[in-house]
């Protein structure tokens, strides 16, 4: 990947502004292409290792890309199957943050199964501070956000503004449907978490995580029976 100006918080912000508006119709790959020729090294792809979509389009814009993936201590082992096999045969560069404190330290600190009494808690020790974090060193970040996905996710530009950690975040396939997902993965081949195969929609932490019923949402499956509806990541 070749290397990008460092940019201030002022720059990035009216960047991505543009870009927002540029690329609101151009393909995923082509969204991805800007980002790794506007910010070099200094850009990366997270995933949940849900699949491996947009690890692999970042994959053909930017081989070697940096890919970085939150485990949580909390992951389904078809998850973390998931990372090592992207890890072992796609073009990228898996970077693996963890949480402070392992699962049996957040217990006996704040007691067992925070999850179940306070899961924006757990979320926010276990996923976004080490997220946060993580993302030091970059000055934009891709994620695998799509707008069909939920009501709160309608309005998900391809190209945003995150003021919270002050960087530009890029969601290449947020006018993506799962037809085009499911598409894509046929025909390069992508991997997939074998989940996906088995009645869930999206998957998370196995304790917040269950199948999806017929008629539900894709994120019906997360923290059902709770008002939570993201785990703060992105919101």
């Amino acid at each position: 990947m070749t290397t990008a100006q460092r940019h201030t918080a002022d720059e990035l912000r009216a960047l991505a502004e543009q870009a927002g508006r540029d690329l609101e119709d151009a393909p995923a790959l082509e969204i991805l292409r800007w980002a790794t020729a506007t910010f070099g090294p200094r850009f990366a792809v997270t995933s949940s290792m849900e699949d491996a979509v947009v690890a692999h389009l970042a994959s053909r814009a930017a081989p070697g890309v940096d890919v970085v993936f939150l485990d949580t201590g909390y992951h389904f082992p078809e998850t973390i199957g998931t990372r090592d096999a992207v890890a072992a045969v796609m073009d990228v560069r898996v970077i693996t943050l963890t949480p402070r404190q392992s699962v049996a330290e957040q217990d006996a600190e704040y007691g067992p199964k925070l999850h179940d009494r306070d899961p924006d808690l757990c979320c926010a020790l276990r996923k976004v501070k080490p997220l946060e974090e993580g993302l030091t060193g970059y000055d934009a970040w891709a994620t695998g956000l799509r707008r069909d996905e939920s009501p709160t996710r309608a309005n998900t530009p391809v190209v945003g503004w995150d003021a919270r950690r002050g960087k530009v975040k890029v969601s290449p396939i947020a006018r993506w449907t799962q037809d085009d997902v499911d598409s894509y993965v046929a025909e390069h081949g992508v991997l997939t978490n074998p989940l996906l195969m088995d009645g869930y929609a999206s998957v998370g932490c196995a304790p917040c995580t269950r199948r999806v019923l017929e008629g539900e949402d894709a994120r019906a499956g997360r923290w059902a029976g709770q008002a939570k509806t993201e785990c703060g990541l992105h919101g």
